[in-house]
């Protein structure tokens, strides 16, 4: 049948949710293409939190990422006179790899819209995916924009529209990693931890656990700056988010599905957020640690274990690193996001007056030789007399902030720090 919103006329199009013998019967279909993803014993976190921490290695799919198992249990279930239409779909960078690749397995042409925050490494691996078969469209300024524009084309155009969480047959598709976890540990953990955008991942491997394994505690973690399933939780149903921080590419959805939210609601035990700067330490200790290269929303799970997520002692835990499409481009902003994270790296305006040694008078009174000046930028004369400086300052812990600031205020100087957070902050540094 049709839906205004999502072209199709798969049978259970937008109907209800998948049960467990519907994730059983897609780990089935899955058998022969996607990639059986290891999972691995990891002793940093195991010893941070004093339990037995494992990560599911998503980001060794074949498309670097978990959305291949539900794009490719959606359109491998079309018909033949579905396919001849082809498919659209709308996605931050993950899910549109997983539908180029199902395109090209299945022989089905595909229009993808990406809005213009999807990195650059993942648009080209979408084209080198799905090669001829797949036309790319960049449009919009978040996911939300990307859907709608690839909602409208879908409709006028008959291509049916590839869900990329919403729907029953993509919830079954990636549920299959719980599947998949309790094959290869040979049990079901004590814990386990998902990241959370639209909450397709995590309304599907509940779905299976809850009929398995209802002992296993199970918790999403949302990037702070765009928890829309916490909202949706909070407000009884999906609501839209006003505000998006996009830097989470692969979890920033202003706006829970309609399938996923009462699954997740009924199934899962606990929703928690996690700061983008926190995640972004996850991130660098993956690759200095483990040589693993997570995208940010790869390493949310992670990245809440021992801080927003709590576990007991000597308990089985099991987070997922759900991809690993990150542009190396994007490391700059990573290490300063955790450094500031982290309170080692603080920006101040410093108004300098106009006149020779103004500047070796402030590294002499104020900094000392545990700091850095790490950027030094004039924003504009006021007069002849003065002119503010945007000062970036990095120090070597935080027990060496105050002693900093102490002596900023007994500078003759007048210095003002600009706070994490505020409008100014985020105009003049990020």
């Amino acid at each position: 049948m049709a839906s205004a919103t999502a072209p199709t006329t798969l049978d259970d199009a937008g109907a209800g949710a998948p049960s467990a013998d519907d994730v059983d019967a897609a780990d089935v279909r899955l058998a022969d293409v996607v990639r059986r993803t290891p999972i691995e014993r990891n002793d940093r976190l195991s010893q941070r939190v004093g339990a037995e921490v494992w990560l599911k290695r998503e980001d060794q799919q074949i498309v670097r990422s978990y959305k291949l198992r539900g794009a490719y249990n959606f359109i491998s279930r079309l018909t033949d006179e579905e396919k001849s239409r082809g498919v659209e779909c709308a996605s931050a960078g993950n899910h549109a790899q997983g539908v180029a690749f199902s395109c090209r397995h299945l022989g089905v042409p595909g229009r993808i819209v990406v809005p213009r925050t999807t990195p650059r490494q993942k648009r080209e691996r979408i084209t080198a995916i799905g090669g001829d078969l797949v036309t790319l469209v960049v449009t919009g300024d978040t996911y939300d924009d990307a859907h709608l524009a690839a909602v409208e084309d879908a409709l006028a155009s008959g291509r049916v529209l590839v869900p990329p969480f919403d729907h029953p047959l993509t919830i079954a598709g990636q549920g299959t990693v719980a599947v998949e976890i309790v094959r290869q540990l040979g049990f079901a953990p004590d814990v386990l931890v998902v990241p959370v955008g639209g909450g397709g991942l995590l309304a599907g491997v509940a779905t299976w656990l809850r009929a398995r394994h209802p002992e296993t505690r199970i918790v999403g973690v949302e990037p702070a700056g765009a928890a829309c399933m916490a909202a949706a939780v909070a407000a009884g149903e999906p609501v839209v988010l006003k505000d998006l921080d996009s830097f989470v590419d692969g979890a920033a959805v202003r706006r829970a599905g309609a399938v996923t939210f009462p699954i997740v609601e009924d199934l899962v035990d606990e929703l928690v957020t996690v700061e983008e700067g926190r995640v972004c330490t996850e991130m660098l200790d993956l690759y200095q640690w483990e040589g693993i290269v997570a995208e940010p929303a790869g390493a949310l799970a992670a990245a809440a274990l021992g801080y927003a997520v709590r576990v007991e002692p000597g308990q089985t835990v099991v987070c997922v690193l759900s991809g690993g499409n990150n542009d190396v481009s994007r490391y700059g902003e990573i290490v300063e996001r955790s450094l500031i994270h982290e309170g080692l790296k603080h920006y101040f305006l410093v108004e300098f007056p106009q006149e020779p040694g103004a500047l070796r008078g402030f590294l002499d009174e104020v900094l000392s030789d545990n700091e850095d000046i790490t950027l030094f930028e004039y924003v504009k004369k006021n007069n002849r007399e003065t002119g503010p400086a945007l000062v970036g300052i990095e120090i070597n812990g935080r027990d060496d902030l105050e002693p900093l600031l102490e002596r900023m205020r007994h500078s003759r100087l007048r210095i003002e720090p600009v706070p994490p957070g505020s409008p100014l902050f985020t105009f003049l540094v990020t």
